[in-house]
């Protein structure tokens, strides 16, 4: 896998505001392309496979693990795995773009691994447990037993933040966003 792309790697707990910076960047003139990630998982209200994932059987998850068509797969949870096909970044490099990854932490993680000095890895944090506890709640997509374990969760991805390239804390999404802007600029040589 060799191309003049890079990578941007926008990882964090659920509820610190990753998928919203992500949204932001792939609206400037970047040249960003979002890597639709693979999940065997079912969609939530108004996802779309191929747009928001590549929803797939844990069947046909597990045989293209076994056909290595992953840069990097986990699972998250028990029993819902997540990845990144290798198509998925060779297809937006022929496009002559660069890569963006939204992806938990222990993804991103992976993908900085694979992917080296061609990556910009970002931790995106909220202030503090209580302010992504909030931001969770409000999402109203999680029971409080799916909840408890996003918080628990969060908690120990919080210890991997020094793993990453930049540490963004997202205390507003109003300056968070220009500041991944400047970041990814700087990165891309933009």
């Amino acid at each position: 896998m060799s191309s003049d792309g890079k990578c941007i790697i926008i990882s964090a707990p659920s509820g610190a505001g990753k998928t919203s910076i992500v949204r932001y960047l792939l609206e400037q003139d970047l040249g960003l392309a979002f890597s639709v990630s693979a999940t065997n998982r079912k969609p939530r209200v108004n996802e779309e496979s191929g747009t928001d994932y590549h929803f797939l059987s844990t069947q046909e998850f597990e045989e293209r693990i076994n056909r290595d068509e992953f840069v990097e797969w986990e699972e998250v949870y028990e029993g819902q795995y997540y990845g990144t096909l290798r198509s998925e970044v060779e297809q937006i490099w022929a496009e002559d773009k660069h890569v963006i990854f939204d992806v938990d932490v222990v993804g991103g993680l992976n993908l900085k691994r694979f992917f080296k000095e061609k990556a910009l890895a970002v931790f995106v944090q909220a202030p503090d447990l209580t302010a992504l506890e909030y931001r969770l709640k409000r999402r109203r997509t999680e029971t409080p037993e799916q909840l408890a374990v996003r918080m628990s969760k969060a908690g120990e991805e919080m210890k991997s933040a020094p793993d990453f390239d930049v540490i963004l804390v997202n205390e507003e999404l109003s300056e968070a966003c220009p500041k991944a802007k400047q970041l990814v600029s700087e990165f891309l040589n933009i």
